[in-house]
């Protein structure tokens, strides 16, 4: 009766305070607990989404436009020694542009030609340079930034253990609390959590150089958590 009475207590106050989805109700006394975790770890690497977007009379020529642009970008991208395999280009979208007046039909007046180009930089320090390269070879938008951390899968393992410890540690604590004991494990639950990747923008080659030093400072959030079921004695 006694362990009953601890079971539902500890189970009715987690439920109260946790998203915890029970799929089924347990008929033995029981404890159930999230662990959580978080780390913040400098960012040495980046993604970067950049376009050109061109307006011509014709199509042609304003896929002929943004195929050079993209096309003196990607040497310049080889000549700063990153790779192929960084570099992801295969994409045209090509829109008509229409004048409209009322009571007039619709007037084609030329094309709008546009290609996305990402790239993944192993060295962060290189961050600045690129983007003033891609916006030096007619790159005219700069989509976003994603800063990144190489060591991703060692820090994702990290998080990972100390969500497992906190959940250990927050079942002990309650069963203690209310003087039970734990009996081993019943159920864990777990979905694989993303690092947070901090986003920046940069629309021009206007801004100080100085901004490449804020760069370097960018952190990667990684988090993770498990939801265990613990038996109580």
């Amino acid at each position: 009766m006694k362990k009953s009475i601890i079971a539902a207590l500890i189970s009715t106050g987690l439920m109260l305070s946790t998203p915890f989805v029970q799929a089924k109700e347990l008929s033995f006394a029981h404890v159930e607990t999230v662990g959580v975790s978080e780390l913040a770890v400098a960012a040495d690497m980046a993604e970067i989404n950049v376009e050109v977007s061109v307006k011509a009379p014709t199509a042609k020529a304003a896929k002929t436009s943004s195929d050079q642009a993209v096309a003196k970008f990607i040497a310049r991208l080889k000549k700063a020694g990153i790779t192929r395999d960084k570099i992801q280009s295969a994409n045209l979208n090509l829109q008509p542009q229409y004048k409209y007046e009322k009571n007039k039909p619709a007037e084609l007046i030329g094309y709008t030609a546009s290609r996305r180009v990402i790239v993944t930089l192993d060295e962060l320090a290189n961050l600045n340079d690129i983007l003033d390269s891609a916006l030096e070879e007619g790159i005219n938008r700069v989509n976003n930034i994603a800063l990144k951390t190489s060591k991703e899968t060692e820090y994702m393992n990290k998080a990972r253990m100390a969500a497992i410890k906190d959940a250990k540690q927050k079942a002990q604590f309650l069963a203690e609390g209310f003087d039970g004991e734990l009996d081993g494990v019943w159920e864990i639950r777990y979905f694989e959590q993303r690092p947070i990747q901090p986003t920046m923008l940069r629309m021009n080659s206007g801004a100080s150089h100085d901004v490449a030093e804020s760069y370097q400072q960018g952190q990667v959030t990684i988090r993770d958590r498990v939801e265990v079921v613990y038996k109580l004695k």
